[in-house]
């Protein structure tokens, strides 16, 4: 049996960080994982180049049952201690938007750099290698009563009085997501909050998404939002018509807010005061509707929209002189305040992250050390979900880092001294 200061399943974002970090402070650490390959997730993200963090960080970019959860650890290690870190290793980066950092040649950057810092900490990983067994005992002979993780995996036991659980989520199990974090939560007493997709796309009906099927492909800038009041949500991003419904950044947004049952609103033309327009185009325009609406929406959308079955009543494909006042505001009113309901999301297979996870009423907000002494969770894995644009990533750094302080404590206090932040 092999011995460890702190082992960490998942190397993934959280688990390749906190184990360079609390290497680096003296502890002797494994890392493990069931699937081959290292980071999978920050190796597809972005586009291959990996949004890493967002410049612009704070609590009020998270959802959970407890959103204030995250703020000791965001605080403890911000987006300016990564990018530090990231200056270090001569990787360059690019902003895109709304503070949105990506690697400027390839995500391969970034891992290279996660597994670097591992290397200067001496820690160990094996993969793959699949844990079959963990079990807790305080009664241990040569351990004079130190409690230990015993953990059973391919490559023999290995015991450890730190057990740290940075396995994601669900989503992607292309790349090997496992539920494996949540079943070890539940085997010593820890509360779930049921997973759910996030981050992903939403579907609708066939039936009542024929009409907008063929605008697949089709972008445009929105306001999107659901809820209400105390519960509403809204953002303003790109939305993207798919053949099963609709995506892109403002609905991967939304969707984590978005209850079953619950309609969205969606502005189509958010710059725009259209019945005001409309009337004054009525005015002076004898072109079709559909011609005239070019000018505030893509035509494709301006086409669908007068010749869907909405359209009927008002006959919105007449020219737009000869519209009724009433007709152009009802055509107003349903561009700039679309609601529809959707009937569900794609899933965990095209989900960015999962949404839900384990309690953090069972967590510490400062070292992410549950209520079960030396089991730590750290990353996806926890009920912390971010918004699109990097946050996601942020909240892997700062748990991680908040992580590895604490299994280094004793260590620090000794005379060792954590890497500047």
């Amino acid at each position: 049996m092999r011995d460890f200061d702190a082992v960490i399943v998942g190397a993934g974002a959280a688990g390749l960080f906190c184990a360079g970090v609390a290497g680096q402070l003296g502890c002797k650490v494994l890392v493990l994982d069931h699937a081959a390959k290292v980071a999978e997730k920050i190796r597809i993200s972005g586009g291959g180049r990996s949004n890493f963090t967002n410049r612009d960080v704070s609590a009020t970019n998270f959802l959970g049952a407890n959103p204030n959860f995250c703020r000791s650890a965001l605080a403890r290690y911000t987006p300016g201690h990564f990018i530090a870190l990231m200056q270090r290793h001569g990787i360059g980066f690019h902003e895109k938007h709304k503070g949105q950092l990506f690697c400027d040649r390839s995500s391969q950057d970034l891992i290279d750099m996660l597994l670097a810092e591992c290397d200067a900490g001496h820690v160990t990983r094996w993969q793959p290698c699949a844990v079959r067994g963990v079990r807790y005992t305080a009664d241990d002979d040569s351990t004079a009563g130190v409690a230990h993780y015993h953990i059973d995996t391919d490559r023999g036991p290995i015991r450890t009085p730190k057990l740290i659980v940075a396995t994601g989520g669900l989503s992607i199990p292309k790349i090997g997501a496992s539920d494996f974090g949540y079943g070890l939560a539940r085997q010593f007493g820890l509360r779930i909050v049921e997973p759910r997709p996030a981050l992903v796309p939403l579907t609708f009906d066939a039936t009542a998404w024929s009409p907008y099927a063929e605008l697949a492909g089709l972008s445009l800038p929105v306001n999107i939002e659901t809820g209400t009041k105390k519960s509403k949500a809204a953002f303003r991003e790109d939305l993207l018509f798919t053949h099963r419904g609709l995506s892109g950044p403002a609905v991967l947004q939304i969707s984590s807010y978005w209850q079953p049952g619950t309609p969205l609103r969606i502005n189509l033309a958010p710059d725009h005061d259209l019945p005001a327009v409309l009337l004054r185009a009525k005015a002076v325009s004898r072109k079709l509707i559909a011609n005239e609406l070019t000018a505030w929406v893509p035509s494709r959308l301006a086409q669908t929209w007068t010749q869907s079955p909405q359209a009927a009543p008002h006959d919105w494909q007449r020219p737009i002189c000869e519209a009724t006042d009433k007709s152009l505001n009802a055509l107003a009113e349903r561009l700039q305040r679309w609601e529809l309901t959707p009937s569900g999301t794609e899933g965990y297979a095209k989900a960015e992250v999962t949404a839900g996870g384990v309690d953090t009423r069972d967590l510490s907000s400062q070292t992410m050390e549950s209520k079960q002494p030396g089991l730590y969770f750290i990353g996806e894995v926890v009920d912390v979900t971010g918004w699109l644009g990097g946050y996601n990533f942020q909240w892997a750094w700062s748990s991680a880092f908040a992580c590895a302080q604490a299994l280094a404590a004793g260590r620090v206090g000794a005379g060792r001294q954590p890497p500047a932040v």
